[in-house]
């Protein structure tokens, strides 16, 4: 998306143009398909913990999982039907009609493709019509995406028109790619993602903690990416751009990369960096519990995914904390980092690793740097904080729930 349709967008959604009219306080029920690990699991977590206007509980397809955990553990009240692999079972259906007529909610947000079609349909049948669908995806490429997966989605779009009152897309890309699979257009509006900018924010104790401990020199380059293991995160162009990097410049640099399997474990990944030749100048550190201060370690924070984006959760934080990003242009990611880092094609390492040069040599003039550091916090602060997706939230909620007493 260019820079200038970028700035549009975010002045319309600004927080001066957005004034929402708050009703009593709500009682919210959020289905999903499984509360662990995942980018929609991160965000339903960080919104429940940061909106305490309403009260909130969650119902989750599989299992109660390491964010319902941590949710509980806050007094939230999280259950699990434990359908296995979210596969429908008529014990998992009944349960999930007798929580909803419990718990009686205000409105039903719902966050997956399989919580949209079942948590819907189930609501309607208790007798709850205030639903709101969630869009967390934007990647339905038959080669990658199951068939299951994709026959939910083609019945989503069939009802689109007739059960959801809203259907909210953490993403522009989410929008235009569903409104081509038959979701109603008018229907949807797009929330980016919220952080918290507490959480993520400079903190020069925790850079120089975590770069003694990975024994990097602070006039060395520190690269790196958080990203589980997975065609869609394509690490192969990274590793192919570090490459190029090692031969077309001799300033010091290393890159660290964390996420699930990627770690020394992964035979692949430590073959591709191998056959690259940069063994040597990168640490794979699995995963990781610490994001906030590694995005402070961090000089740069790529981005290589080569599809299947919406709003890549890792951009916003990696620059809430002041660092600087490197992004393919994939999904909203583009708009995310505005004109304060760098996009570059997808699957084009040559361009990538040029990208990466040009800020390896803007590092070297710390005013330079530092001001493109401030204005990475200040776009995340101004568009993207936590504060503001509860609001637009809460907004549409209030709307659903106003057109329904009507």
């Amino acid at each position: 998306m260019p820079i200038s349709q970028t700035t549009d967008l975010l002045t319309t959604n600004s927080p001066h143009n957005f004034q929402p009219q708050q009703l009593n306080r709500m009682q919210v029920l959020h289905i999903i398909t499984d509360f662990d690990d995942g980018g929609a699991q991160a965000v339903l977590y960080r919104f429940i913990t940061g909106d305490p206007k309403n009260i909130h509980q969650v119902i989750s397809l599989v299992s109660v999982g390491s964010y319902g955990n941590c949710l509980s553990k806050l007094g939230i009240r999280v259950q699990a039907l434990n359908m296995p692999n979210g596969k429908l079972t008529l014990d998992g259906i009944r349960n999930l009609h007798r929580m909803i007529r419990e718990i009686d909610p205000d409105v039903i947000q719902t966050w997956m493709y399989h919580s949209d079609l079942i948590g819907s349909i189930i609501a309607r049948l208790a007798g709850k019509k205030i639903v709101v669908w969630g869009i967390h995806n934007t990647n339905l490429d038959p080669e990658t995406t199951p068939f299951s997966t994709r026959l939910v989605v083609r019945a989503c779009a069939m009802l689109s028109g007739n059960i959801p009152q809203k259907i909210i897309s953490c993403s522009e890309e989410g929008i235009r790619v569903h409104a081509a699979l038959g979701y109603q257009p008018a229907k949807m509006v797009t929330i980016p993602n919220g952080y918290d900018i507490t959480e993520f924010s400079p903190n020069p104790a925790s850079r120089s903690e975590l770069r003694s401990q990975w024994h990097i020199a602070d006039e060395s380059t520190l690269f790196g990416m958080a990203a589980r293991w997975d065609p869609q995160k394509d690490h192969a162009n990274l590793i192919a751009a570090l490459a190029h990097l090692k031969n077309r410049s001799t300033l010091p640099w290393h890159c660290v990369l964390m996420g699930s399997d990627v770690d020394d474990n992964n035979q692949t990944l430590v073959g591709l960096l191998e056959q690259h030749g940069v063994r040597d100048r990168v640490s794979l550190l699995g995963i990781r519990n610490d994001i906030p201060a590694v995005m402070n370690a961090l000089d740069l924070h790529i981005l290589s995914s080569s599809y299947g984006e919406a709003f890549p959760n890792v951009v916003s934080e990696a620059m809430a904390c002041g660092t600087p990003c490197v992004v393919t242009s994939v999904g909203d990611a583009a708009l995310i980092v505005g004109d304060t880092g760098w996009v570059v094609p997808a699957r084009d390492a040559s361009q990538l690793a040029t990208a990466m040069l040009e800020a390896v040599k803007e590092k070297s003039d710390p005013n330079a740097w530092k001001a493109r550091q401030a204005i990475c916090r200040e776009r995340i602060q101004s568009n993207f904080n936590l504060e503001i997706m509860v609001d637009k939230y809460n907004a549409v909620w209030n709307d659903a729930i106003l057109a329904g007493s009507k």
